[in-house]
C-alpha cells in the first residue's frame, strides 16, 4: 500500500514539474486540416468547419430565420502552417454577438489547413473574413456553410 502510494505521489509531482509544450505542440493538425485547399472557396470551408466543430453547443442548423438579429463579419490572418495569427471584427453592431463570434474563433485548438500556397507572394499571413449569423438565441451559422434563404 505504501509503495502505491509514493509511486502515486511521484507520478503527481512529476507531472507538475512539465512545462507546457511550445504552441505548435499544442496545436496538432486534424485530417481535415492536413488537406491542401484548392481554392479559397475551398480553404474558407474547412476552416469554417473547424470553427462549427470546435463550437457545436453554440451553433444552430437548419434554415437560417428571416430576421437574423445579429450579423459579425470578423477578419482572420492565418500564417503559412495554418497557425491563427490574427482575428478581429470587422463589422458588428452588436457587441455581444461580436465577442461570441471572437470566443468561437479562438475555441479551435487545432490548426487550421495550411495556407502557403494561397498566399500572395512576399504576403506573411492570408487573410480573409467569415460572417456568424446568429439567430435570437445567440447561436450562429457560418455564412460560408449556410445554405439559402
Amino acid at each position: 500500500m505504501r509503495h502505491a502510494i509514493t509511486v502515486l505521489a511521484t507520478a503527481a509531482l512529476l507531472s507538475a514539474c512539465q512545462t507546457a509544450p511550445p504552441p505548435a505542440e499544442r496545436m496538432p493538425r486534424t485530417p481535415a486540416a492536413i488537406q491542401l485547399a484548392a481554392s479559397i472557396d475551398v480553404y474558407k470551408s474547412l476552416v469554417a468547419q473547424q470553427i462549427m466543430a470546435a463550437n457545436a453547443e453554440y451553433t444552430f442548423s437548419g434554415r437560417l430565420p428571416p430576421m437574423l438579429p445579429a450579423i459579425v463579419v470578423l477578419d482572420l490572418s492565418v500564417g503559412p502552417d495554418g497557425e491563427l495569427k490574427s482575428v478581429h471584427v470587422h463589422r458588428s453592431r452588436d457587441s455581444e454577438a461580436s465577442a461570441a463570434a471572437l470566443a468561437a474563433v479562438r475555441r479551435v485548438q487545432v490548426l487550421f489547413p495550411p495556407a502557403a500556397h494561397l498566399m500572395r507572394r512576399h504576403a506573411r499571413t492570408f487573410d480573409f473574413s467569415e460572417t456568424f449569423l446568429f439567430n435570437d438565441q445567440y447561436r450562429f451559422q457560418l455564412r460560408t456553410l449556410s445554405g439559402p434563404q
